[in-house]
């Protein structure tokens, strides 16, 4: 007899499985799908605008995705983003409040769920707490963006590649980084090593955060981490070493293909860069470019003039506030701006190289339209364009392709699998080859 309160598989033809509740689920043919439902629980930490594309995307993938718990702070955030799901794609998902801070809450979270991986949707600041409970409850790990110190504006993959050994000594697997930029724009770059160059020599991406949410003054992603990314030095890869220059120093035109528009791009310093020189070592160049308007940049001069931009504390009052902390709080929400935001997003790298003792240069890029993404899962494209990967990233370890011991970058995986699931999951990509003249662009000045 099947016992009510665990799973149970019974009898070698029956095959028949049960719900912890007891409830029939599944036999014969769909014995198989069951199984992998049952097993493959995952943990989204974040319940952000990112966090809620997450959670919508998984949702979407029942063949991959099982029991999936929504987990943050605030359980009223999650709670919304449940109740989305369940109208928009009839899945019911779970709730939870935790503290990401406290390594040993997530990891008893971790076992009370049974996930089998943790998708870190959450602050950078709390990507190593996030390892360490990982580790504690005997859980895979990935994330979409490095680990960021709360004290200092620095970003950097040391302090997680220092997880290496701890994550293969217990047989554990970290993916780092299935965001876009970085994510997409690093399988972009091992797509175009393995299939379009012998050799790759400088790599340019380009994120053009296009359209307008109609606000005075926003930030497409929270604006901690986009101010604090914005206004930090400048460093870009030349000749086997990073070059420091003044944020925002260098900038230029660059004009989207399909009628997406022309915009002026500014080079800033990402974290894909550093991953990217490293594994792909014939690189010779390397350097990030984002999109800003001149509203934007306008507003942002004036609130780092008055001090609002600052990340030390200051009293008030008699209280200690982070100026920058409270300016986040009063700054319109990013995951409350796909009801308004009309236009395209153009992110893709401009990569060139040697194919067959030839040079050669392309663009690998995606477009994709905020209306549409708010339609399907009740957000604006930026929030979409991290989401979707990595909803990708998580299927690719949950189906074993990208599961391996140890802590790795997106890059290091194969990255056939992904880049048709981008296909099929929203995010088509194209490319085309560029003259030499289109590719020099981009010289350094």
């Amino acid at each position: 007899m099947e016992t009510p309160g665990q799973y149970k598989l019974v009898g070698k033809f029956r095959r028949k499985i049960f719900t912890r509740h007891g409830e029939f689920l599944a036999s014969g043919r769909g014995f198989s799908q069951a199984l992998c439902h049952i097993m493959n629980k995952v943990l989204i930490i974040g319940a952000g605008g990112v966090g809620s594309v997450v959670a919508h995307k998984c949702a979407m993938v029942p063949e991959v995705f099982g029991e999936i718990t929504l987990a943050s702070r605030t359980l009223s955030k999650c709670e919304a983003i449940a109740k989305e799901v369940k109208n928009r794609t009839g899945r019911v998902i779970a709730t939870a409040k935790v503290d990401a801070d406290d390594a040993a809450e997530t990891a008893a979270l971790i076992r009370k769920t049974g996930a089998k991986l943790l998708i870190n949707v959450a602050l950078p600041y709390q990507d190593l707490h996030l390892m360490d409970a990982c580790l504690l409850a005997g859980c895979d790990y990935m994330d979409t963006a490095n680990y960021e110190p709360l004290d200092v504006a620095k970003f950097e993959y040391s302090w997680q590649w220092a997880y290496q050994e701890k994550f293969k000594n217990a047989g554990l697997s970290a993916l780092l980084g299935s965001g876009f930029d970085p994510g997409v724009t690093n399988v972009y770059t091992a797509w175009a090593l393995k299939h379009q160059f012998d050799e790759i020599h400088t790599l340019d991406i380009i994120d053009v955060n296009g359209g307008n949410h109609g606000k005075a003054f926003a930030t497409n992603f929270n604006p901690e981490i986009n101010i604090r990314e914005v206004t930090a030095e400048c460093r870009h890869f030349e000749d086997g070493k990073f070059v420091e220059t003044p944020p925002m120093s260098k900038h230029q035109e660059f004009t989207c293909p399909d009628g997406v528009g022309t915009y002026e791009i500014y080079r800033m310093y990402h974290e894909e860069l550093e991953s990217l020189v490293k594994h792909i070592p014939t690189i010779k160049r390397a350097q990030f470019w984002m999109s800003f308007s001149p509203n934007y940049l306008k507003h942002l001069e004036v609130l780092q003039n008055v001090g609002m931009t600052r990340i030390d504390p200051v009293v008030y009052q008699g209280v200690e506030i982070v100026p920058l902390q409270f300016l986040k709080a009063v700054l319109p929400n990013p995951g409350d701006l796909g009801q308004s935001t009309k236009g395209r997003t153009c992110i893709g790298n401009v990569i060139t190289g040697i194919k067959g003792g030839k040079s050669k240069a392309i663009y690998i890029y995606n477009i994709c339209d905020h209306e549409v993404c708010f339609q399907e899962v009740g957000s604006q494209a930026i929030s979409y364009t991290t989401g979707v990967p990595a909803m990708i990233g998580a299927k690719q370890i949950l189906a074993g392709d990208w599961r391996k011991p140890g802590v790795w970058n997106i890059e290091q995986h194969d990255p056939d699998a992904f880049m048709a699931d981008l296909n099929a999951h929203g995010l088509p990509w194209q490319f085309i080859e560029l003259s030499p003249e289109q590719a020099a662009l981009f010289q350094v000045a």
